[in-house]
Formats: C-alpha cells, sequence, structure tokens
C-alpha cells in the first residue's frame, strides 16, 4: 500500500467508530505492550547498533518509560474516557451539562533519533489511549531502530488502525501534505516550523516538542556533591543527545572553583577510561560530531576534549571562561560539552535569560528558597526541576512540553490523554418547562430581571 491508501484505509476504519470503544483501546494496548515484551533483545541490538546504547541505559530512559505509560493508561482509560458533569448556570435551568471526551481522528507521530524508541511509543500510547488511528513516522538517521520498528508494529497490527511508514524527507514531506486530524513531531525548532507550516495549510493541529537552551543554575548554598553527581548524570546521559539535558552552567562566581573540581572527580568516577564505552553512548552521525567538534575552543577546555572521529566519540568535555556572546552559546548543544558560565548578580543573568529564547528546561541547584522562587517565578520554560535535572520527565503526573521557541503543547499521563481528544461540551435541557424571559417581545421588565440572574 501507498501512504495515501494508508491514511485513507485509516479513516475509513475510525469512521467504524471501533477505536471509540474503550474495550478496543485496551486490548490495542496490552498487544503493544506484548509485542514490545517479545520483542526487546531486537530492540536492544538496534538501538546498539544507531547509538552504541547499553541494554541498561535503553530500558532505564526508552522501554520502562513507555511500559509505565502502558500500565497507565490501562489503569486509568476508562475513567479518562467518562463523560464529566459540570455544574449548569442558572440561564439555563432546569438542565444538564456534562463535557464528553472522544478521539480527534487520524493521527501522526514524527518521531526523532535521540530516543528513537521512547519517543515513537510514548506519544503513540497516548493517541491510542485516546481512541485514535496511528501512523509512525520514525527517525531515518536511526535507520536500524526503524526498521525494527516498522517490523514489529507492521507485522503485528492491523494497518488501518497503527502503522509505520520509513523513509527520509521525500516520505515526511509526503505525510505532511495530508490532513490529519493532529500531527506530533519531536526534533529541532527549525524542522519544527517546517511541521507547523504544512499542518497549518490544513488547519491540523499540532504538538511540537522541540528543543533549545535549557540553563542550569548551580548557586553558592548548593550541595556541590550531590549536585556535581546529579549534574554530570543528566548531562552526559544519551552523550549529551538529550533534549532537556542542561545545556549551560550558571555558576555563581564564588564557588566556581569548587564547582568544577566537584564536576571534575565525578566525570572521573563514572566515565573511567578503562571502561568507558559500557555506559557511554555514541555521536549519532559524522555530520553531528564534525558540528560539535567545531564548538570546542581549544583554549577553554577544562576537562576532556578528547574525540575519535572513527567511533563518534567525543568525551564528556568541560569548558571555562565562556560568555553569553560565545558561539557555542548560539545555539542548543545537542552533545557531550558542558559550557560554564560564572556569574555574581543573579538579577542580571535572570535578565540575560529573559532575552533569550524560552528554553525547553531549567535547572536549580540551591538550599535558598527565596533564590529559587525567583527563578522560578521570572523565567519562563517548559519543565524543570530543583536540585535534580532531566528527572521531571518520569513524573506521569507532571506535563511535558515546551513554551515559545521550545515547543507547543505537552503530553505524559493523562495530558497525553487530552492531547489526542477532544472535549465536547453538551447541554441536555429537558421540555416540561421554559421560561420565556429570554424570548420577544422584548421589555424593559424582562432586561431588568436578566441583568438581576445573569450578572
Amino acid at each position: 500500500m501507498n501512504i495515501e491508501a494508508i491514511i485513507l484505509a485509516q479513516k475509513k476504519f475510525f469512521f467504524t467508530n471501533k477505536t471509540k470503544s474503550v474495550t478496543f483501546r485496551i486490548s490495542q494496548l496490552k498487544k503493544l505492550k506484548k509485542v514490545l515484551k517479545e520483542n526487546e533483545t531486537i530492540l536492544y541490538n538496534a538501538i546498539y547498533k544507531d547509538l552504541g546504547k547499553s541494554e541498561f541505559e535503553t530500558y532505564t530512559t526508552e522501554l520502562s518509560l513507555i511500559y509505565h505509560e502502558i500500565n497507565l493508561a490501562l489503569k486509568k482509560v476508562k475513567k479518562w474516557s467518562k463523560r464529566k458533569r459540570v455544574r449548569t448556570n442558572f440561564a439555563n435551568f432546569p438542565a444538564k451539562s456534562f463535557i464528553l471526551p472522544e478521539p480527534l481522528g487520524n493521527t501522526l507521530i514524527i518521531a526523532p533519533w535521540n530516543y528513537p524508541i521512547q519517543l515513537v511509543f510514548s506519544p503513540a500510547v497516548a493517541s491510542i489511549c485516546a481512541g485514535n488511528t496511528v501512523i509512525i513516522k520514525p527517525s531515518e538517521v536511526t535507520s536500524n531502530c526503524s526498521k525494527v520498528i516498522a517490523k514489529i508494529i507492521n507485522e503485528n497490527f492491523d494497518t488501518n488502525f497503527l502503522h509505520v511508514i520509513e523513509g527520509d524527507i521525500k516520505e515526511t514531506t509526503e505525510l505532511l501534505n495530508t490532513k490529519f486530524d493532529k500531527i506530533f513531531f519531536t526534533g529541532s525548532t527549525n524542522v519544527g516550523r517546517i511541521v507547523y507550516q504544512a499542518a497549518a495549510k490544513n488547519l491540523t493541529p499540532v504538538i511540537l516538542e522541540l528543543g533549545g537552551k535549557s540553563p542550569t543554575f548551580i548557586l553558592k548554598d548548593c550541595n556541590l556533591k550531590m549536585t556535581a553527581k546529579r549534574l554530570v548524570w543528566s548531562k552526559f546521559l544519551n552523550a549529551g543527545q538529550t533534549c532537556v539535558a542542561p545545556d549551560y552552567i550558571l555558576v555563581a562566581k564564588e564557588i566556581e572553583t569548587e564547582f568544577l573540581s566537584a564536576i571534575k572527580l565525578e566525570i572521573e568516577k563514572n566515565y573511567p577510561k578503562n571502561n568507558i564505552a559500557e555506559n557511554y553512548n555514541k555521536i549519532i552521525n559524522l555530520s553531528h560530531f564534525n558540528r560539535l567538534t567545531e564548538l570546542i575552543p581549544k583554549e577553554n577546555i577544562f576537562f576532556g576534549g578528547q574525540f575519535n572521529k572513527e567511533k563518534r566519540f567525543i568525551s564528556p568535555t568541560i569548558l571555562t571562561n565562556i560568555s553569553f556572546n560565545d558561539k557555542i552559546m548560539e545555539s542548543e548543544i545537542f552533545g557531550p560539552i558542558l559550557p560554564v558560565i560564572t556569574f555574581d548578580n543573579l538579577d542580571k543573568v535572570i535578565a540575560e535569560i529573559k532575552h533569550r529564547a524560552k528554553p525547553l528546561a531549567c535547572y536549580i541547584y540551591s538550599s535558598n528558597k527565596k533564590n529559587v522562587n525567583k527563578i522560578l517565578h521570572e523565567l519562563s520554560f517548559g519543565s524543570g526541576a530543583i536540585n535534580e535535572s532531566v528527572m521531571q520527565l518520569s513524573n506521569s503526573n507532571l506535563p511535558f512540553g515546551g513554551v515559545g521557541n521550545s515547543g507547543m503543547g505537552s503530553y505524559h499521563g493523562e495530558f497525553g490523554f487530552k492531547a489526542f481528544s477532544h472535549f465536547k461540551s453538551i447541554l441536555s435541557k429537558p421540555t416540561w418547562l421554559e421560561l420565556n424571559t429570554k424570548y420577544a417581545p422584548y421589555s424593559k421588565k424582562k432586561l431588568g430581571l436578566l441583568k438581576r440572574l445573569l450578572e
């Protein structure tokens, strides 16, 4: 089947109303979990070929999050899908009012390469849970994962309901030129603009999960040892190729030396030279490798800076004496390079960030509630954490999404169900009583009564 035929088949299937059955949704979610469990080894092998990602990290950062989303959806989908009674205003007395969640219809998920399993299936779970049909377009950059995901899904699910389409720009463009009821895209801000423009032609709503330069504040009253431990893990996870990774550090000048020493010690502890391949990924391809190595000014290297082009390896690298005007501060790094900027005036550094694009994440390491609340109150960003980084993604009770240039819309847990649903407002009124106040002929007496009743 070609792309047009697959989309048409999914539209026809959606019109049968089968996906609106909660029982059907539950059966498909259970099937998806079963299929993923049965093919875990194949997925582990595929992602290792693409990114050099270990089984441990693949489970913790990819599969476990998908299983959690499926389990939560299975537990809550009946509740989320129920009509919800709301209060009725006096103007509609006597009547009942309720909100009826319904699926949007045919959905498209365009996934990135950096978490090529999780960022395919997490939004797919949300869409299935809401009762939609789903077309998935994996990233061609992680070709091994793309092939395995296509095989797993297309051999086990009805094309009319859930299907994977592989390809590159040609196939993606063809998909974007088609009318969907919702498009979910994860990727760069530049490509996000292209997706948004294409969707606008069909008035298709979108969720854009993009990126940006996520700042991390290290204040003088933080727990330095724990800060270094959590920061090194979150920054160099997936070799820095994480959309919510700390992009750069803002450290109070008076603790710069102690902070750098703590970071260096923690990197040496976590990434010793003799077994670094055990828990450290490759850069995705040579294009990104070249881009990243060109960002490293040798004179600013405090630690690291080693790289191997053949193995697509860049060691965890810390840069110092960096300012907001340096090249590395122009765009999201998306790699294992961590620039450190010192500051001695919190207000000034907050003002600097305010004049930049709103980041996807922001992290604050401090025990001073006043300063923490100041940053939370004054800066706009998608999500964040206090004395932690990245882990906010693991809590399905928190919506995940960006703001401004870092994205629009959010998902995870019930927020994902809502993202792929329309909430239909219904007023149900009996016929045994009708007040004539709103009907002609109009009069000053009726107007006076309405003013007293409606305001």
